[in-house]
C-alpha cells in the first residue's frame, strides 16, 4: 500500500467502531444491491471503501472490486476483506491510469472530502470513455421517530452539503459527466437504541461533528446526548428507516 501523510488519516480513529455504526455487512450488502444494476462489465473502483462493507456484497455479486482509501486503518480492514485489491491514496489524486476503468462508485463519499470538484474531476481521468460513476450522496432522511426529534437540535451544526443532487449535476458536468439516472437506494433500515445513538454522537462517529468546538460542544451535543440516553428504554431498539440519493453518471 502507498502512504500518505498524517493530515489525512482523520477517519482512522473510526476504524473500530465503522462497522457497527454504518450498518455492518447487511446494510453493505444492501448498497451493493443498489449499486449492481448501474454498471457496466469489468473492474469497479470504490473510492473512500472504508472497511469494504460495500465490496463484499458487490463481490458476491459477481464484480471485480479495486478499493482506495485515504485512512490506513480503514483500508488494512478493506484489505482482509478483498484479498490486497486495496490501496491507500487520497481521492483527489487516484493512483489509476487516465481511461482505464469501465466504473466508480462512492457511498457517502462526496460530501466528506476537502474538494469534491477535484475528486469529479479525478473520477473522469481515471473513467473510460462511457464509464460510469454511480454514487450514493447527499443528506439521508429519515422518517420521524423519537431519535429523529432528541437529535434535532444538531441540525444547525450540519453544513450545506455540496452533494446534492443539483450541485452533483452541475459539477460533474464541468468535468465532461452527464447525468444518466437520478433515482433513490432502497430504504436503509437499522435497529437503533437511543444509547448507542448517544454514545455515537459523543464518539464524534458522524462527519459533521468533527470539527465542532467546545462551547458548541457544551451548547448543543451535550445536552442532546443527555437527551437521547433520558428517552424511554433507552436501550429498546427503534426500527430506522432511512432514504438517500443515488445518481448515475457517464463519461462523455
Amino acid at each position: 500500500m502507498t502512504s500518505v501523510t498524517s493530515e489525512s488519516l482523520r477517519f482512522d480513529k473510526d476504524a473500530d467502531d465503522y462497522d457497527a455504526y454504518h450498518g455492518g455487512l447487511e446494510r453493505g450488502r444492501k448498497a451493493a444491491e443498489d449499486l449492481s444494476p448501474h454498471l457496466l462489465p469489468g473492474p469497479v473502483l470504490d473510492i473512500g471503501l472504508g472497511t469494504g462493507l460495500v465490496d463484499v456484497g458487490l463481490t458476491e455479486l459477481g464484480h471485480s472490486v479495486l478499493g482506495v482509501d485515504v485512512a490506513p486503518q480503514m483500508a488494512a480492514r478493506a484489505e482482509s476483506r478483498l484479498n490486497g485489491r486495496v490501496v491507500v491514496g487520497n481521492a483527489q489524486y487516484l493512483p489509476f491510469a487516465s481511461g482505464s476503468l469501465p466504473n466508480v462508485v462512492m457511498v457517502h463519499v462526496l460530501h466528506v472530502v476537502d474538494d469534491m470538484d477535484r475528486v469529479l474531476a479525478e473520477t473522469a481521468r481515471v473513467l473510460a470513455p462511457g464509464g460510469r460513476l454511480v454514487t450514493v450522496h447527499g443528506v439521508p432522511v429519515a422518517e420521524p421517530d423519537d431519535l429523529v426529534e432528541a437529535e434535532s437540535p444538531l441540525n444547525v451544526l450540519k453544513p450545506k452539503v455540496p452533494d446534492t443532487p443539483e450541485r452533483l449535476a452541475e459539477a460533474a458536468g464541468t468535468f465532461g459527466l452527464r447525468v444518466l439516472e437520478e433515482a433513490s437506494v432502497n430504504p436503509y433500515e437499522i435497529d437503533l437504541t437511543p444509547n448507542q445513538y448517544a454514545d455515537s454522537i459523543a464518539g464524534r462517529v458522524w462527519s459533521y461533528l468533527k470539527d465542532v468546538g467546545d462551547a458548541d460542544w457544551q451548547r448543543l451535543v451535550v445536552p442532546v446526548v443527555a437527551a437521547l440516553r433520558a428517552l424511554p428504554d433507552p436501550d429498546r431498539e427503534r426500527h430506522q428507516v432511512w432514504r438517500v440519493p443515488l445518481t448515475v453518471l457517464v463519461k462523455n
